[in-house]
């Protein structure tokens, strides 16, 4: 599992509280690369970029990972040219719910566009923790909805705690049962929480000119 949050100069105890729950895998994520955290720790630390929809092509160079959070007016920008490696918080983005299905900022055509260019959709822990009440139920229905439209579409999830304070990361186990009780299949949450080792490896065997799709597909 590779746990994902966003530190504020508290890196050390995000480390911490992740070797407390088990957790061997932590990906710090950052809008600058300059500030990429390089120490040797007895956890695996890895770093991805976060950045607007228009500039993903500008940081794909300089991080293993790139990842955009939805502003739900450039995703149709994301999902069709520019292309992150991860796409997250889409149910946060509309204010209201249609009257037959649920406002999700995730339709049959970013799915299709997911699943054909290779996008990941993230699934945030921390966006329900951090609700209550209506809103809470809203999100958490709304990601209901999207696990059912990934699994139609053959589109690869990622389940992680994507918080800024160490306090909430999660356990594996925890994340894994969360995710499962709002419809992921058991297999899905497993890979959930494992697919963006895939990623990053594809995307450093691009960067050495060394991938080549077609072995890598047969694989």
């Amino acid at each position: 599992m590779i746990d994902i949050c966003f530190p504020k100069n508290n890196e050390q105890e995000f480390i911490k509280i992740a070797e407390r729950l088990g957790t061997k895998n932590i990906l710090f994520v950052y809008e600058d690369a300059n500030k990429f955290y390089k120490k040797e720790e007895n956890i695996n630390v890895f770093n991805a970029l976060i950045t607007s929809a228009k500039n993903v092509e500008k940081a794909r160079n300089k991080s293993d990972l790139i990842m955009v959070k939805s502003d739900g007016i450039n995703d149709r920008l994301m999902f069709e040219k520019t292309k992150p490696d991860l796409i997250f918080c889409l149910e946060e983005t509309q204010k209201k719910d249609f009257m037959h299905q649920r406002a999700s900022g995730l339709n049959h055509i970013h799915a299709r566009l997911a699943n054909q260019n290779k996008i990941i959709i993230g699934f945030s822990f921390s966006s329900i923790l951090n609700k209550e009440g209506a809103e809470r139920s809203r999100i958490i229905g709304r990601i209901m909805q999207n696990i059912n439209l990934c699994r139609k579409f053959k589109v690869k999830t990622c389940i992680a705690s994507f918080t800024q304070h160490p306090f909430e990361l999660r356990s594996l186990h925890d994340l894994q049962s969360f995710f499962i009780n709002l419809g992921m299949h058991q297999k899905e949450a497993k890979s959930s929480t494992n697919c963006l080792f895939e990623k990053i490896r594809i995307n450093q065997k691009k960067k050495k000119g060394e991938y080549h799709e077609s072995v890598e597909t047969a694989d």
